[in-house]
């Protein structure tokens, strides 16, 4: 691993100093957090939740660290200058603070993931996260980061599907089902749909620091379009997890949610926060029907 130095770039850049509760932005952890919520709507909230939610709070605390050097990739590559919430302005423009933030939450994230998994017994479970774990640091790592490629996207949907609900799925059960395998497709394409959203505001500085987004390759529109056709296959796979375990009811709620929130919120404006306010509030209210509808 390679540190940064302490770069300071012109003041002329830094329209304001940001303070450190902008650039937090809580409410994009969401998408770490979601993953526990589905497992438990597809297990029926038949598995170790206290494992599980620890599990969920180092992967959250492993998105900070992508988060933080991410913002320092950018920033040295030139991609974030008009960033007002970058952690970076946080420090005037230095970014050696920002990365040593970043490797900190990663020491955090992990101590508390591999101590997780030995409570449990479930050490061969590092085989699947470790390398994720590793696209996550090269996503943002080096000159050339995958965030920077045409493979920016897939690595988010790998990590988020198969990585982080994976995980959390096999942390609770002791083997992939059916269901598992459509929250798996879920997260992924949610993840992917949240980074597309993130994009065009952003195409002509990616495009001017020679960041090959999907956006910057393809435009507004069909990455707005590519957008609704990823939730929708994220509804429909949920939708087919929740019939595969029994639960007709909570399908039946999920899926007309998930349709008033496309037609309601998501109809003409899609940004970061339209789609995690939509997936939260269709499966926060799915949840509750999880709970009413055995007393009905």
């Amino acid at each position: 691993m390679s540190f940064p130095q302490a770069e300071q770039v012109d003041n002329s850049t830094l329209i304001y100093q940001t303070r450190w509760w902008q650039a937090l932005n809580p409410a994009i952890y969401l998408v770490s957090i979601l993953p526990f919520l589905g497992v438990y709507l597809i297990t029926e909230g038949a598995f170790r939740v206290e494992e599980v939610a620890l599990a969920t709070l180092a992967v959250v605390l492993l998105q900070h660290a992508i988060n933080l050097f991410n913002d320092v990739s950018d920033w040295k590559l030139g991609a974030d200058f008009h960033k007002q919430d970058s952690w970076v302005r946080v420090f005037d423009g230095n970014t050696r603070p920002v990365f040593w933030q970043g490797v900190l939450s990663t020491l955090a994230g992990t101590g508390l993931g591999v101590s997780v998994l030995i409570y449990s017994d479930k050490l061969w479970i590092l085989y699947i996260a470790l390398p994720m774990v590793l696209l996550g640091y090269l996503y943002n790592a080096g000159s050339r980061p995958l965030s920077y490629t045409a493979l920016g996207e897939w690595v988010t949907g790998l990590c988020y599907g198969p990585g982080v609900f994976g995980c959390l799925f096999l942390l609770g059960n002791d083997q992939l089902t059916a269901s598992s395998i459509g929250g798996m497709v879920t997260f992924g394409c949610l993840a992917m749909a949240l980074l597309l959203s993130h994009q065009p505001p952003q195409i002509e500085t990616d495009r001017s620091a020679g960041k090959h987004t999907f956006a910057v390759r393809y435009g507004v529109t069909t990455t707005l379009n590519t957008v609704r056709v990823l939730l929708l296959i994220a509804v429909i796979a949920f939708a087919l997890a929740l019939l595969h375990v029994g639960c007709g009811a909570c399908a039946a709620v999920f899926v007309s949610l998930a349709a008033f929130a496309g037609v309601s919120v998501l109809r003409d404006a899609i940004n970061p926060k339209t789609v995690l306010f939509a997936a939260t509030a269709v499966l926060v209210f799915t949840l509750v029907v999880s709970f009413i509808s055995p007393l009905i």
